[in-house]
């Protein structure tokens, strides 16, 4: 039987799943989806390993006038702007652990069908490319943020997500001899080790980072620049410099050759904390500028999606003027409380448990009035979205989520993660001053944790 904490986590999936035929073949179509189902777009077929987005429930007519109810997958072709989604086959494998972890189901994870949507899934994410970063290279709007809004490249949500999923299949894939899942569990301990060190070293701001970017030379060739993507001095935002505390810093929405997206992303933030992505060190400053600026990121509502909004020019360019992404509306600054569980559980992991439960207090006044809506609008979050649908499942999932950690803390302990040391052993490689070479175990520990 599932117990209350997981189901809040992932009701919304599985009350699809199960409106087919009843819980046990739920459970089979859940799991088999990403590979069983033909996906079409304009006469192509995506690779295996792709999940759906969502579901619709259709009826089938059988003989003798009786009809059958059985799920119709969108992998993007119905989609608005037909993008295929990239967190939904990672979201799949972490709640697949999350499931084993609080049943204790663990045979669950270790059937062939289920074993091999996790080397589907992991072989897609992992295939090369043309690409010289680790990080997960997706398109515009295939996350939560499923609408134009400049994060093409490699967003932060994609990147903790993809490192959180690479964690829970390192965990759960069965190794066998003859398997091939040798060889995949090595892949995805070598990603894993390059890509925290990219998002540690790269991606992470604070006052002191942001006073080197300020200072930085450009166009520097070799492999011991100082500006190693060629950021201009001229990108860092005016509305940053004012805003940054002393104590403080976070990851930055996305990082590309001349290009840093320096808007505040909660998901991928607080993803970042819960899987360890980030330092202990940065993952403690990424709540303290939280608390910081707590009238910015959650002011009425719990929690702002991005923080700021495109506004102006960088609206009607960025967004190709969508009129649901108007600032401070939707995903350009709205306030998303589906993101409270996320951060409630980040607070218990780093021993800030007083941040999440003034975060639940709020959220409890307000949810239960406004009839549970999927979000909020302006830039403190005091009105309900203008397009926002209410009695949404993910939001009251979040809302009783969240009050469950809170009751009992100790449960938290069973969906985040600790730091991994013996990543830092196997870093593949880091640019030094005299050339590429093979990271000791000393040199990436002064690197990686800062």
């Amino acid at each position: 039987m599932i117990k209350c904490l997981f189901a809040t986590l992932c009701l919304q999936l599985w009350l699809s799943c199960l409106k087919e035929r009843g819980k046990s073949s739920g459970i089979s179509s859940f799991i088999l989806c990403n590979c069983s189902w033909e996906k079409t777009v304009d006469c192509y077929s995506p690779g295996q390993g792709l999940m759906p987005a969502s579901f619709k429930v259709r009826n089938v007519p059988l003989e003798s006038n009786k009809f059958e109810e059985v799920l119709d997958p969108d992998f993007g072709e119905s989609a608005i702007g037909r993008v295929a989604p990239v967190d939904s086959g990672l979201w799949w494998i972490i709640l697949l652990r999350a499931y084993g972890k609080i049943t204790g189901d663990y045979a669950l994870q270790e059937r062939v069908d289920v074993q091999t949507g996790i080397k589907l899934i992991m072989n897609l994410c992992l295939a090369d490319g043309f690409d010289m970063f680790p990080s997960l290279l997706v398109t515009d709007g295939s996350c939560m943020i499923d609408r134009r809004m400049g994060i093409h490249g490699h967003p932060l949500e994609i990147q903790a997500l993809f490192y959180t999923a690479l964690r829970c299949s390192r965990e759960m894939l069965t190794v066998s001899d003859g398997s091939g899942s040798n060889n995949l569990v090595r892949a995805i301990n070598n990603r894993l080790s390059a890509l925290s060190f990219h998002i540690r070293e790269y991606y992470w701001v604070d006052m002191k980072k942001i006073n080197e970017i300020y200072r930085y030379k450009t166009e520097e060739y070799s492999t011991d620049a100082t500006n190693k993507f060629n950021i201009y001095p001229e990108q860092i935002p005016s509305w940053l410099m004012d805003w940054i505390p002393e104590e403080g810093g976070y990851l930055i929405g996305n990082l590309q050759p001349a290009h840093m997206d320096f808007r505040f992303f909660t998901l991928g933030n607080l993803w970042s904390i819960v899987s360890s992505l980030g330092t202990p060190k940065q993952n403690e400053s990424i709540l303290n500028l939280i608390e910081a600026k707590w009238d910015d990121l959650v002011g009425h509502m719990p929690l702002k999606i991005c923080y700021p909004a495109l506004e102006s020019e960088d609206w009607r360019i960025i967004t190709g003027s969508d009129p649901k992404n108007t600032p401070w509306s939707y995903h350009n600054g709205g306030s998303w409380p589906t993101l409270l569980w996320q951060f409630t559980l980040a607070c218990i992991k780093m021993g800030r448990l007083g941040l999440a439960q003034k975060a639940v207090a709020l959220a409890e006044n307000r949810l239960p009035l406004d009839h549970w809506p999927e979000y909020y609008d302006t830039r403190t979050g005091r009105f309900t979205g203008k397009q926002s649908r209410l009695f949404q499942t993910w939001t009251i999932a979040g809302f009783l989520t969240s009050k469950m950690l809170v009751e009992n803390p100790e449960m938290a302990s069973v969906l985040f993660w600790e730091e991994d040391y013996e990543l830092l052993e196997i870093c593949v490689c880091a640019l030094s001053k005299s050339g590429r070479k093979k990271c000791s175990r000393g040199a990436a520990k002064s690197q990686i944790l800062v």
